[in-house]
């Protein structure tokens, strides 16, 4: 049986040139969620409850997202990156060493957040160019879920 080739208005080449967004996307989002649940995990303080409950909704939001962002590299007709190395290599997001104190959790989810927004801003002209609405319009929701969420963690550092 031969493959069938993709026929969805965008060329080979342009789909290459998305899909190398969409990994960096992936890589960072998964590191994130990672970080995020590690956070989860690990938080104490005066601050407990609310960080721990915070946390778990936020790597929530990043495990389902990191599910459409890798949906939409197959769809392009790539393979999703899904292995630690695969991710190490492609992501922009540190991970802290240790266990940070509370305060410095938020501040590196807050930057994490950010960094991703970048590799976002970063990966959305590719799409843009090929008129690949469907990917523009993921990424463009997962610019408004990150900016959001920093913003919303930044306040708590007011």
């Amino acid at each position: 049986m031969s493959k069938m080739p993709i026929d969805i208005g965008i060329s080979s080449e342009a789909r290459g040139a998305i899909v190398q967004g969409l990994e960096r996307v992936l890589a960072d989002t998964y590191t994130l969620y990672l970080v995020t649940h590690n956070f989860h995990w690990n938080v104490t303080g005066p601050m407990f409850q609310t960080l721990h409950a915070l946390f778990q909704t936020q790597y929530n939001e990043l495990w389902l997202a990191v599910d459409d962002v890798a949906e939409r590299i197959r769809t392009l007709g790539s393979p999703a990156p899904g292995t630690y190395a695969q991710f190490a290599r492609l992501t922009s997001v540190k991970e802290p060493d240790g266990v940070p104190a509370a305060n410095d959790m938020v501040a590196a989810l807050v930057t994490g957040h950010e960094t991703v927004v970048r590799t976002i801003r970063e990966a959305l002209p590719a799409a843009q160019e090929a008129r690949d609405e469907s990917t523009v319009s993921l990424l463009t929701d997962r610019l408004l879920a990150h900016e959001k969420t920093a913003w919303m963690l930044r306040s708590l550092l007011a």
